[in-house]
């Protein structure tokens, strides 16, 4: 089958590899569209921290967030599932440790992140092998572009959840990106006032034609009591900038990584009673954001930029602007498409 293979810093394509088997309690996903997201930019380039803390090595095979349908399945599994319509969570814990029956497998220490974590090959292929345990239904009423938007958006709404923020409350989130965009979706649809705190240029544009209550820069913004804050960006001066600017005893929920160290003053989170959230992965945020995509309270379909093919994949991991791209962040990997050269 065709994949996309990263062998070092710099250097990627697409190569001819054998095609997975399901495991007895797993299935085979042939994949449709797979969305492109910063960590696999960072993979690319040679700047993930998993690939310094022996967490990941070269050659790589990456995409955790997709779409696609059940064409095999492990002797355990029941038939049935072949031919559903499906997306699964990236983060496989080992299954028996405490942090896992305990409800906590994506923070195990053995856990496996698909194409991502510990060599499992991720869904930049035609097919990928999924635990049946991780698989997520799609509705027909959720297109494969918004289905391969459902990690994020897990992701976006775990952020949402660790602010702690109500309708009629004031959220602020800094970092105008995919994760960043889908966490203000999740707000305005449940009637928090929604504001954006960003660089200038085209992702600040971008944000402004969505409808948000404010966008701002930081010379721009405005002195008004934040009820919560997010910090979706990779800027890694933001974490103290949220602190300072939260409401005292309210929330400050952390789910983007910079890459280099954030220093944050610890009297500042004491004295103001501040509560830290830390989100990793979209684990526990798959079916609110499945259940919003359906509903159609959320519409993630404006912030897909372009669909490419998997031969075009080097040039969305080399961070260039394609021809003909809409304005939104987030670039799709079509695997049925072939590549226009």
């Amino acid at each position: 089958m065709r994949a996309y293979v990263i062998t070092e810093p710099g250097i990627g394509g697409v190569a001819d590899v054998e095609p997975p088997s399901p495991a007895p309690d797993g299935v085979v996903v042939g994949v449709s569209k797979v969305g492109i997201c910063g960590t696999d930019m960072e993979f690319f380039d040679g700047s993930m921290a998993y690939l310094h803390d022996g967490n990941a090595r070269y050659p790589l095979r990456i995409g955790h967030e997709w779409v696609g349908r059940v064409l095999e399945v492990g002797v355990d599994v029941d038939p049935a599932y072949i031919g559903r319509r499906v997306t699964g969570d990236t983060m496989l814990g080992c299954g028996r440790c405490q942090r896992c029956t305990a409800g906590r497998a994506h923070v195990c220490a053995a856990r496996y992140e698909i194409g991502v974590r510990g060599g499992w090959p991720g869904a930049l292929a035609e097919r990928l092998a999924v635990p049946v345990s991780a698989l997520h239904a799609i509705p027909d009423s959720i297109d494969d572009i918004a289905a391969a938007m459902i990690e994020p958006a897990g992701n976006a709404w775990r952020a949402l959840d660790g602010a702690g923020v109500v309708a009629g409350e004031r959220l602020l989130i800094l970092g105008p990106g995919t994760i960043g965009l889908l966490c203000a979706m999740f707000a305005h649809a449940v009637g928090v006032e929604v504001h954006l705190l960003g660089l200038e240029g085209r992702s600040l544009d971008f944000a402004r034609t969505l409808g948000f209550d404010g966008v701002w820069t930081s010379d721009t913004l405005p002195s008004l009591a934040w009820h919560g804050v997010v910090d979706a960006s990779n800027a890694s001066h933001l974490p103290g900038l949220a602190i300072d600017l939260v409401e005292p005893g309210r929330r400050v929920a952390l789910v983007g990584l910079a890459g280099s160290p954030s220093r944050v003053d610890s009297r500042g989170i004491a004295l103001k009673d501040v509560t830290l959230v830390g989100v990793l992965g979209a684990s526990a945020g798959l079916r609110p954001a499945i259940d919003a995509f359906a509903s159609g309270t959320v519409d993630p379909g404006p912030l897909v930029s372009a669909i490419v093919s998997l031969e075009e994949a080097t040039d969305v991991l080399s961070g260039g602007r394609l021809p003909g791209a809409g304005p939104g962040p987030k670039t799709l990997i079509d695997l049925k498409r072939r590549s226009r050269c």
